[in-house]
């Protein structure tokens, strides 16, 4: 898990942060919650196979639900 936090916070730097010139602690915020809505909704990732997070978090709550 500490390694997946690591990859991460990696990518939110280089992603977003390094990328934008955020002149204010509010457009920071609202540009790290708009790169964090696209992390978990839209990019894929390796470690899941190509899918987001946002999917693989439905297919397990679907399945806990099915198992119950």
């Amino acid at each position: 898990m500490i390694r997946m936090t690591g990859s991460l916070w990696r990518s939110l730097k280089y992603e977003c942060v390094y990328l934008n010139a955020f002149e204010t602690g509010s457009q920071a915020r609202t540009g790290i919650a708009r790169w964090v809505g696209y992390y978990n909704a839209e990019r894929p990732h390796s470690a899941f196979a190509g899918r987001t997070p946002d999917e693989v978090y439905a297919t397990q709550a679907n399945q806990e639900k099915l198992a119950a």
